[in-house]
């Protein structure tokens, strides 16, 4: 069991948080009022990283006394947003928001994950027709071993989890979002994510 602190109360984080909950963690969920973030990272010994993604990196920056020697979980892209509200352009081309988390937030082990699928599939991955892949990203192999272990407590089959490297990695799985317009246009909302075939 781990103390486990959500930043971000919308779909992605509420998702993450009822069903890390039901696996037994002891789980706080933080919104963006002043000082609750704060707060629930300074007694979490995990954080989530389930804020919108072009706010991400100021958010968590200033957190970073709190953040120190913690294991922080960024499930986010940043991108702007086309005029139908879908992800149009990464922010940090020829980077990452993993990569400039890191940067900010020396002391903390971010592991980058779940970031390659709609957010259902990233606590219910065997409700698709065929194994999705999460992959992790990070230079911590002790963190990312934790949350190789958060994963296959919400589902993920040890064999559907890719270590893909650092944390310079995350730039191919940020830049992955790029499809997720297109696909939706094309089919809808229905969940779906990335999967490595072999």
């Amino acid at each position: 069991m781990h103390k486990i602190a959500v930043l971000g109360n919308g779909r992605v984080g509420g998702n993450l948080a009822a069903a890390l909950t039901r696996a037994g963690h002891q789980v706080t969920v933080a919104d963006r009022a002043p000082g609750e973030a704060a707060a629930a990272a300074r007694t979490a010994r995990i954080v989530i990283n389930a804020t919108p993604g072009a706010g991400s990196l100021e958010r968590l920056a200033a957190l970073r006394e709190e953040l120190h020697g913690k294991i922080l979980v960024d499930v986010s892209n940043a991108t702007t947003d086309g005029p139908d509200g879908l992800p149009a352009d990464l922010l940090h081309p020829g980077s990452s928001l993993a990569e400039q988390l890191q940067e900010a937030l020396p002391e903390t082990h971010v592991v980058k994950t779940l970031n390659t699928m709609l957010f259902p599939v990233m606590t219910a991955p065997a409700t698709l027709t065929q194994p999705p892949t999460a992959f992790l990203s990070g230079e911590d192999p002790l963190a990312k071993q934790t949350v190789h272990e958060l994963l296959t407590d919400l589902g993920w089959h040890k064999e559907w989890i890719t270590d893909l490297g650092g944390i310079q990695t995350a730039r191919a799985t940020e830049a992955a979002i790029l499809f997720v317009p297109h696909v939706i246009r094309s089919s809808g909302f229905t969940p779906f994510a990335l999967s490595i075939a072999r």
